[in-house]
């Protein structure tokens, strides 16, 4: 065995941190790098964004989960390119050499080619988006109260959630219950009840990678919250105040301020660059192809997964969903073969074994499919927060998720209703002669 075998992984997601603590007992070193210096929990990302949980809850150092593990160490540091005929990572600020790499760099947001909609219909892959996200929602009832122009109080009322896969249902739902309980008493000058929530899905169904009947019992749990779902329906264009939908020929401009865009992610950019360097073709969404071990073709020694990797060796052919669970089982399989190798040996081909897909709409209100069975209601809801809850990684934070949970459902409260960033005031930018005229009015412009 070679003792001194260097394991360098590259991401603390889901893949990069199961695989390194998966080497726990290996004969090997293992390196860790990561943009940041947390393991983020990003199921639960929505319920940042909606106030439900703070980012706190849901992120945990990733010192912290490896503190204990003696032959592993973390290293802030951001990757720009790969060496890979002298097996070096190269990092902004120096190089960092590997007998194994196991590139897990995860995904970010897709816009489709439309970059410039960022701005407006913010994504959620972040803890920074997050809290954009929060910021945006609570802020637009904060500007509903001050308004006195009913179409201009609509438009702050009006929320709208692209796309129809797991995320964006949680996000809708979630919004519903925002307006119809949670902040129901809390204003004097508006009925936050009275928003309106849109979920848009570009396909016939929201949650098209389910079975048709749990998609159609989502579409019926988040209509029974309120929720307006509105299918084979696209956005074309976005502006500050305003959207452009299409359904078939028919456009239609729809006066909005809130709009969350859930509709697509694609691969870190990570995956061009090692695809570059390795002289392959990633996918669209700019996934690396992998061999049936997970390695980088001509590299035994370069395993890519998660997000990162197009797996296509199973599912006739379909790639592996961009998951959690498939993150996990692909860093385990990683750390195993490369343990393997050190004593001479190998492993079959990797394999995903899909225990099940489960997305919650709302309080009491989940679908869920498990080894074949299909389940709605409430007891999809409670198999939803017993998964998640074991999924977290540190038992503090299951702790403080559980109490924050049992919380909010016993009194609809969101704790985490913080509209933080950027001061937010004044609502509507006055130009400089009406700012000072404001200030020699004594009279209010709107009531207080």
């Amino acid at each position: 065995m070679d003792r001194d075998h260097h394991v360098v992984i590259i991401g603390g997601g889901f893949g990069g941190l199961y695989a390194a603590q998966s080497l726990k007992r290996a004969p090997v070193r293992v390196t860790l790098v990561d943009r940041h210096n947390y393991h983020l929990f990003q199921p639960l990302l929505y319920q940042v964004a909606t106030g439900g949980l703070s980012a706190g809850n849901i992120a945990t150092p990733l010192r912290t989960i490896l503190d204990r593990q003696r032959n592993a160490r973390v290293m802030l540091a951001e990757v720009c390119d790969f060496d890979l005929a002298r097996r070096q990572v190269i990092l902004t600020d120096g190089r960092l050499g590997y007998d194994s790499l196991i590139v897990a760099g995860g995904s970010e947001t897709s816009y489709f080619g439309r970059d410039d909609w960022a701005g407006f219909a913010p994504g959620l892959k972040s803890i920074e988006d997050a809290t954009d996200i929060r910021r945006r929602i609570f802020l637009a009832f904060e500007a509903a109260e001050r308004e006195t122009d009913p179409e201009r109080v609509a438009q702050w009322l009006t929320f709208v959630v692209v796309g129809g896969g797991p995320t964006g249902v949680e996000l809708a739902g979630a919004l519903a219950e925002i307006a119809r309980h949670t902040l129901r008493h809390e204003f004097r000058a508006i009925d936050p009840g009275q928003a309106k929530i849109l979920l848009l899905e570009g396909t016939d169904r929201i949650l098209p990678a389910y079975p048709p009947e749990l998609s159609a019992r989502a579409r019926s749990q988040l209509e029974g919250l309120g929720v307006v779902v509105r299918t084979n329906t696209l956005m074309t264009e976005i502006g500050p105040d305003s959207l452009v939908l299409r359904r078939g020929d028919q456009p239609e401009e729809l006066r909005c301020r809130t709009v969350i865009w859930a509709a697509g992610v694609k691969a870190s950019p990570l995956g061009a660059v090692l695809a570059r360097a390795a002289g392959v073709v990633t996918d669209r969404p700019g996934r690396v192809p992998v061999a049936p071990d997970l390695t980088l073709p001509g590299y035994p020694e370069v395993f890519v997964i998660g997000d990162l990797a197009n797996f296509s060796h199973q599912d006739e052919g379909r790639p592996l969903p961009g998951v959690a669970p498939v993150a996990m089982q692909q860093g385990r399989y990683a750390a195993r073969l490369i343990k393997r190798r050190l004593n001479g040996q190998s492993l079959p081909p990797f394999r995903y074994r899909d225990r099940g897909t489960m997305a919650t709409v709302g309080r009491n209100r989940a679908v869920a499919i498990v080894k074949g069975w299909k389940f709605s209601g409430y007891f999809a809801w409670l198999l939803w927060l017993f998964v998640h809850l074991m999924y977290i990684v540190e038992f503090q934070n299951r702790l403080l998720v559980a109490m924050q949970w049992a919380w909010n459902y016993f009194t609809w409260n969101r704790g985490a209703r913080l509209i933080t960033g950027e001061n937010p005031l004044p609502l509507v930018t006055l130009e400089p002669s009406e700012c000072a005229a404001n200030r020699d009015d004594p009279a209010p412009s709107t009531p207080v």
